[in-house]
């Protein structure tokens, strides 16, 4: 089941793998022991961003090697603009409404 960048980022624990992830290149041992849930659990959370896209997992030798993608968030990020460009137009138009009304009152 292939998953979107919107459901990685649901979790606030995928959040923080992804923050950890974005500053260095960990294996799998070192991811789990920056969190206070089960290694079954960060697998979990693992698999999910790595289904979606936010992680690539190399193997080197007997270890696998975690880092992230941060290409992926792009979605998201062009997702929130169309939200930004929309509130920054009705925040510009009650600007222009509240300059209108305070030169009325003069």
């Amino acid at each position: 089941m292939r998953r979107d960048v919107f459901q990685a980022i649901a979790d606030s624990t995928r959040r923080e793998i992804i923050q950890l992830l974005a500053h260095q290149q960990l294996n799998l041992n070192a991811v789990a022991a920056n969190f206070d849930i089960s290694r079954p659990a960060i697998s979990k959370h693992i698999k999910i961003l790595t289904e979606c896209g936010l992680l690539v997992i190399q193997q080197q030798g007997r270890e696998r090697y975690c880092r992230a993608n941060l290409n992926k968030l792009k979605e998201v990020q062009d997702w929130v603009a169309q939200y930004s460009a929309f509130w920054d137009n009705k925040l510009q138009a009650l600007n222009n409404f509240l300059i209108k009304e305070k030169k009325k009152r003069k």
